[in-house]
This record gives C-alpha cells, structure tokens and sequence, in this order.
C-alpha cells in the first residue's frame, strides 16, 4: 500500500497558531475519534500539550463500541489524562462544562480567592480532520457558528465561539501529522474518514475493514451483505470479490470497495471501535 501522506500548508499554520494560543487559553479540548481514540491523536498536538491542562474528548461515541469506549476512558483517566465521551448531536454542554471545572477546580478556587468570580474559561479545541470539532462546537454554541462537513479540511481558520456563560472555545483547523508510520492506523484514518478519499487506494482500505469485521464482527458481514458464514473463510480478497457480485458490481471491485468502505462510515455494520484498549498500563 502506498503510504498515506497529507500535510497541506493550512495545517503546517494551523500547527504554528496552536503553538502561539497555549498560552491564552486555561485548558485543550483534544478531540479524538472515540473509534479509534489512540490513532486519530495528532502525535505533534500531544507533543505540544504535555505541560498543558487538557481533557481528551471521545467524539462519536454513537457510532463507537459502548464497552470499548468505557475502557479507553478509564484506560486514559488511569493514566493520570481526564477524558470524557460525547454525542455531539445530543446536548453535550452541561458534561464538558462540568468536566473542565473538575480539571481547573484549582486554578478557579484560586481566582475566586482573589475575588474574581464566574470568569470566562477559555478552552482550545484541537483535533484531526473529519474529528467532528465543527459539529461539536455547534452544539456546544447552540447555534450554527462553524461550517460542518462530512470531510476533512472543512475548517480553515481559528475563531473564538462563546458556550453558555462560562465557556469561551477557540476553534481550529483540523491537524494530520506529515506521515504516518504505521500503515495500519493509515488505513483505520482513511476508513473513518479523516484523510481525504482521493489519497488512497479504497480496495486496500476495504481489505481491511474486511479483516477487521471477519475478526470482531462477523454478523454484521453476513447480515448486511447476505453472506454464509462459509464466505468469510476465504481470503479477503476473495471476500471482496464475493461482495462485489452481490452487490451486482460484477468485477468492479474498486465501486464494491467505496460503498463498503462509506457503508463502514454511516455505521450500517454497527458499532465499532478499531482501536483496542493496551491491556498493560502505559503512560499516555
């Protein structure tokens, strides 16, 4: 597979305004992709806020596996990192709200010792592309103030948004690292939607979302796509071919691939969550 590169010059300024902000903001609102919440964190963000107050914020959650999203949020408050799962089309305010006060119940008591009450925390939130950050804020702002799109590279410039009396949020474009080196969480990204869907080869992707629901999920193979379980004891490829006929592509595996791979996205196979929770503690 080639491997999957996309750094475009917004993203290289977008790195460089995150660094200039740390310091105006209380706390980060690192939001990743609650089904791969270890390979949709930005290695050059995490880099950047290790003396930074933040919370990891699982976005998606609708779509990821709830038992494996409860794991990696006790895996992450484990290993001494607030984190904090969210439905961005639902009402999420009132928990992120409660969630950062937790986290700054320190640098607020101390304000208030001064004197200074009901301040404004301001929080930047950072994230890959396609992380739902727009749709989040939305929510957050009770209004459409950031453009949403189901792609990645929607937003293009930092702004400051107000979220109920308390909270001012920066928002800011979403942030790929240059390459990555494991071809795997590539894959998982493209899958998911974070790289855009001309930078890859889909059946490469398809093979492995085929690998993966094979392993985890097989029902949802044999019920979406009317396999008998025998089907799935192919190769993949061989799989991906016996999809393809059924969905009446004939040998036009690349369509067969793309409509598996957005078929993935808008969860028609369920919910899944690609990343598996380390079982030895490490250090996050």
């Amino acid at each position: 597979m080639t491997v999957i590169q996309w750094y475009p010059g917004h993203m290289a300024k977008a790195l460089r305004q995150v660094k200039e902000n740390l310091n105006a903001v209380d706390i980060v609102l690192e939001l990743v992709d609650a089904r791969l919440p270890e390979s949709s964190r930005n290695p050059q963000l995490e880099e950047l806020l290790q003396n930074k107050k933040s919370i990891i914020v699982l976005t998606k959650m609708d779509l990821a596996d709830p038992k494996l999203t409860r794991e990696w949020i006790t895996y992450y408050e484990q290993n001494g990192h607030p984190a904090i799962a969210v439905n961005s089309n639902q009402g999420t305010l009132p928990a992120i709200e409660k969630k950062i006060k937790e986290v700054l119940k320190e640098k607020i008591a101390a304000k208030e010792a001064r004197g200074i009450k009901n301040s404004r925390i301001k929080a930047m939130c950072i994230g890959i592309p396609n992380v739902g950050k727009s749709t989040l804020l939305n929510r957050l702002v009770k209004k459409n103030v950031a453009i949403v799109g189901n792609k990645p590279g929607v937003t293009k410039a930092q702004q400051w948004l107000k979220a109920g009396s308390s909270l001012l949020l920066l928002d800011t474009p979403g942030i790929l690292w240059p390459k990555f080196e494991d071809p795997i969480v590539g894959k998982k990204l493209a899958l998911t939607g974070a790289v855009k869907d001309t930078l890859y080869a889909k059946d490469d992707v398809a093979l492995y979302e085929l690998e993966y629901f094979v392993d985890n999920h097989p029902q949802a193979l044999t019920e979406r796509y009317k396999l008998d379980e025998s089907d799935l004891d192919q190769p993949t490829v061989e799989l991906l071919l016996s999809i393809t006929k059924k969905m009446g592509f004939k040998e036009d595996y690349d369509r067969a691939s793309e409509r598996l791979i957005f078929e993935c996205r808008k969860g028609k196979l369920g919910r899944f969550t690609l990343d598996a929770v380390p079982k030895d503690p490490a250090k996050v």
